[in-house]
């Protein structure tokens, strides 16, 4: 009889560094490596318990002083979209978005970098190569796929990747709850089409095809001005000390 187990996941700590969020605050991370062919149920658990994913690292916040992060899912099955929010999708109604497997490319790279000099000029990503953003896209051990948004063109959608002018990308985890937005970026220059939240009423209308409960969005970080708009897309649900809660706040339109 084979009584040999499967190895737990090993965990280690990160040493402090400047917090990106919030000044003054230092942060710290708790990590682990989705690798084999457990990485799909592990990313589900974790993912499920606040961590979230960068290839093939699974990590969350372990501040010693700060609690701030917090892991923000939608109620798919609940989700009405508010009126400004159905104004970005009457705006974007000539996109098309189309799933492929998770396989980087030139063009998604000249937006990705495009949508960095523009917008985080500043950030840690800011000097990511090709060779990186490819890293980024396809050293995954689990369910992901890069979803293109496209401008429609005559006779787009006949081909296997359908013509017209790329102008953002979703790089997503399916999990067996939902859909988790591991990173998305956009074309800068179409602010006005307010391309974040189209991506995020997208995959909220996927995952509701899909029979999926969650679309997970990452951390909201209560007094960070550029995480305010995760907390619009209600009901969903925050995870808190005593797990996930539900959360109906925020203003309306």
């Amino acid at each position: 009889m084979n009584t040999q187990t499967t190895p737990a996941p090993q965990f280690y700590l990160t040493a402090p560094a400047a917090c990106p969020y919030l000044p003054h605050e230092m942060e710290r991370k708790v990590f682990t490596h989705l690798v084999g062919e457990r990485a799909p149920e592990l990313n589900d658990l974790l993912t499920q318990g606040g961590f979230r994913r960068s290839q093939n690292i699974a990590y969350r916040p372990a501040c010693e002083t700060c609690r701030a992060c917090i892991s923000v899912r939608i109620l798919v099955n609940e989700f009405e979209p508010r009126r400004s929010m159905r104004r970005v999708q009457a705006a974007n109604r000539d996109l098309f978005g189309y799933e492929y497997p998770a396989e980087p490319s030139s063009e998604q790279y000249t937006l990705f970098r495009r949508y960095l000099d523009r917008r985080h000029q500043k950030g840690g990503m800011s000097d990511m190569s090709v060779l990186d953003y490819a890293m980024m896209v396809e050293d995954t051990h689990v369910h992901t796929k890069v979803i293109e948004y496209r401008k429609r063109t005559e006779g787009a959608g006949l081909e296997e990747r359908p013509r017209g002018e790329l102008i953002a990308v979703a790089l997503t985890d399916r999990m067996g709850d939902g859909l988790s937005m591991v990173y998305s970026y956009f074309d800068p220059n179409e602010q006005q089409r307010s391309l974040g939240t189209f991506m995020i009423l997208d995959h909220i209308r996927r995952a509701r095809a899909l029979g999926l409960p969650h679309v997970y969005l990452g951390y909201w970080v209560k007094g960070s001005r550029k995480m305010d708009y995760k907390t619009k897309f209600l009901p969903q649900e925050h995870l808190m000390a005593r797990g996930w809660e539900r959360y109906d706040g925020g203003s309306s339109d």
